[in-house]
């Protein structure tokens, strides 16, 4: 008994260090991309690749790599994932054109897929059903811990110290989690050990992934649709492909058979979607509309992940008492009010305002995050979480790209390329209430999926 709940610290303490690392990496760039944009005179379309080649390259590798998890053990896969992001850090930093910086930022993405595609699953996996939601609530807290904190210290070092600066504070932190990962979580996980991994699944499915994410992030562009076209085309090819394979990338039963599963991650997907490029968004109009230092508008952006620190262990202990759904349910609702109220943000409106608005969507999300990751979690076999994980991982990251994906598209009709300057900051504000109009009525969507979820058995 005594060794299981030290494991169980030990895979708590691993999972919310690897969960606090990302979103800190995250929120610590959007606030260093205008000094990223001066050094390499970026427009704001290839600004947002900054962002985007990351976000592809994770949401593209998850499933797969969750899959080699479960095959050849998820502390392996995860601490591999730890290396290849450290290291990826390490070249973004010395990075020395925007093409390498994104390019690097593609193999920070990758790394970031194996940690995420196993942290999740490893955590499942030493805790019983009955305290899943507190341990999930403890981990999802870590993650705006990371982007509480992200804000301010990458705003006080792009502004002291250079924005590269950002980049190098992953090497210590990646060292520390790799030490702490071989000191003190013992053990290996690997329910599908033996079982042959589906190679061609996976590069259709990746393939896939690709061209339709990058098809949507270049619209109005007319090679965008034929991108799109072939994107979905190969998703059918893959439903195909897996139904007829014995031991697939993806088993394609949870999505017939299982409504909270699909549901579930219906709903993570609208909610990151409506929800994620909004910190871009504010980032760039504290600086460049309201002229706003970066630590200054990192101090301004604290106000949303702060309320998602505070409450997210609330919302996990509440999941595992009452029905996942209902809170979740709540947490989006609240979502909404807060996407309501930015449209009436502009360069007029008061600070006091504007964080009303962050904390609103703070507590929104809140609530969502932690009960709808355990009903994700809690709906699948134990022989699948390495999967179910994956495909948490993967709706955060396809939601994550298509918001900007919406925003890049806005951005792309409104503006063009042009630098965000003072000369035309109220065409960037009316791009900016284009997109949250976009994400506002998205999450009205979201309810619904969320309330049609059905419920979950609680032990």
């Amino acid at each position: 008994m005594e060794d299981d709940r030290r494991l169980q610290r030990a895979a708590l303490i691993v999972a919310a260090l690897s969960s606090f690392v990302g979103p800190f990496m995250g929120s610590s760039v959007n606030v260093a991309l205008p000094s990223i944009g001066d050094e390499f005179a970026m427009g704001a379309i290839r600004l947002g690749w900054v962002n985007t080649s990351y976000l592809l390259a994770a949401a593209a590798f998850l499933i797969p790599l969750g899959r080699l998890g479960d095959i050849f053990g998820r502390k392996r896969i995860y601490l591999q994932g730890v290396f290849v992001f450290t290291l990826a850090s390490a070249l973004v930093a010395i990075a020395p054109s925007s093409t390498a910086l994104i390019a690097f930022r593609v193999l920070q993405g990758i790394g970031s897929s194996m940690i995420f595609a196993t942290g999740m699953p490893i955590l499942i996996s030493v805790f019983p059903p009955g305290q899943r939601g507190r341990a999930l609530g403890l981990t999802v807290a870590s993650v705006y811990l990371g982007l509480s904190v992200g804000p301010f210290i990458g705003g006080f070092i792009t502004q002291h110290l250079g924005w590269r600066f950002v980049f190098w504070t992953n090497l210590p932190l990646g060292l520390f989690l790799m030490f702490v990962v071989f000191r003190m979580l013992k053990g290996e996980w690997a329910d599908a050990k033996g079982e042959k991994f589906d190679t061609t699944g996976s590069l259709i499915l990746a393939a896939s992934m690709t061209a339709t994410m990058y098809g949507f992030t270049t619209l109005p562009a007319l090679s965008a649709a034929a991108l799109i076209a072939a994107g979905i085309a190969g998703f059918v090819g893959f439903v195909r492909y897996e139904l007829r394979v014995t031991q697939p990338v993806m088993d394609l039963r949870l999505f017939r058979s299982n409504t909270v599963f699909v549901f579930s991650n219906l709903a993570a997907l609208v909610n990151y979607a409506a929800t994620f490029a909004v910190t871009f968004l504010l980032s760039l109009f504290l600086q460049r509309a309201r002229g706003l230092t970066p630590q200054a508008a990192g101090l301004v952006l604290l106000a949303q992940p702060i309320m998602q620190t505070m409450f997210s262990p609330l919302a996990g202990r509440l999941s595992d008492r009452a029905e996942p759904r209902n809170v979740a349910t709540i947490g989006m609702a609240i979502t909404l009010v807060g996407l309501l109220m930015l449209l009436f943000v502009n360069a007029a409106t008061s600070l006091a305002f504007l964080i009303t608005c962050l904390i609103v969507l703070g507590f929104g999300f809140a609530l969502f995050s932690s009960p709808n990751t355990h009903a994700i979690m809690g709906s699948v076999e134990r022989r699948d979480v390495g999967i179910a994980g994956a495909m948490v991982g993967t709706m955060r990251q396809v939601g994550m790209m298509f918001s900007m994906g919406i925003v890049m598209m806005t951005l792309a009709i409104m503006m063009g390329d042009a630098e965000i300057a003072p000369q035309n900051q109220e065409i960037f504000v009316r791009s900016m209430h284009l997109a949250l109009a976009i994400f506002a009525v998205m999450c009205l969507g979201g309810i619904f999926a969320s309330m049609a979820r059905g419920k979950i058995h609680q032990t």
